[in-house]
């Protein structure tokens, strides 16, 4: 296991984000109603974030809470979000389709994926309610999106830590498979060993309610949760030789 292992926090504000990088984030999911699973956040909010941080900052790209079958407005409204986020200079964005039949959305997503170009594109956890993950997973590589946000099919990571083993040895190098939902400083570790992954995704929606204002306690768990995977890094480096 790499020593580098990569902790991705969600947030919605630029006080929360910039607690996160404090505590040692190396990303940022920015989102809008984090209580209703994420949507697009405001271009204002965008901005402002990341003109603040030094981390790349992902966007999500959704135009609505509820499923993820797209009208030709909604569709049209992603479009225009993601150009703003890929002029505005942000490292990514989050984004994802599904067909009313629950599988991928191959070619709206892969015009999207191509949209942000040269930004990275995270598939999220739309994912999760595709059919068949495995073969869905190669649905979302045929996107051309970079990396892809799921639970295995699951409520929580963990629950779906052994389809998430799966996911990773799958995507091999093709895509980067980011384990999210549920996770904190007493999971990650674990969920790390077993699952192979090199990313972890979490807004400590389990710790903390969303929209807390305890930026204190949540700079603390995102920095204990940074610690355990730089523990599980060390040691997995030790035990190569240090090679």
């Amino acid at each position: 296991m790499p020593s580098d292992l990569i902790l991705e926090i969600t947030v919605e504000t630029v006080d929360s984000a910039l607690a996160a990088e404090h505590a040692g984030a190396d990303r940022i999911e920015l989102c809008a109603e984090l209580n209703q699973g994420g949507t697009t956040p405001a271009l204002a909010a965008m901005r402002k974030v990341h003109e603040e941080l030094e981390i790349p900052v992902f966007p999500i790209i959704r135009p609505r809470k509820g499923d993820f079958v797209y009208t030709d407005s909604e569709f049209a409204a992603m479009r225009r979000d993601i150009a703003f986020a890929r002029d505005l200079g942000m490292e990514g964005v989050v984004l994802g389709i599904l067909r009313t039949d629950h599988s991928v959305d191959i070619e709206r997503a892969r015009e999207l994926v191509e949209l942000a170009h040269p930004l990275e594109v995270t598939f999220h956890r739309a994912f999760d309610y595709a059919n068949e993950l495995l073969r869905s997973l190669e649905d979302v590589i045929a996107t051309g999106a970079t990396r892809l946000l799921t639970a295995g099919g699951a409520k929580s990571a963990p629950e779906g830590a052994e389809t998430l083993a799966k996911l990773v040895q799958a995507g091999g190098e093709r895509i980067i498979v980011l384990p999210g939902a549920g996770l904190h400083a007493g999971n990650i570790a674990k969920l790390a060993v077993e699952t192979g992954a090199r990313e972890f995704h979490s807004g400590l929606g389990g710790i903390l309610p969303y929209g807390s204002s305890d930026l204190t306690r949540f700079e603390s768990e995102v920095h204990a949760m940074k610690r355990a995977l730089r523990n599980i890094g060390s040691s997995a480096q030790a035990k190569s030789g240090g090679r």
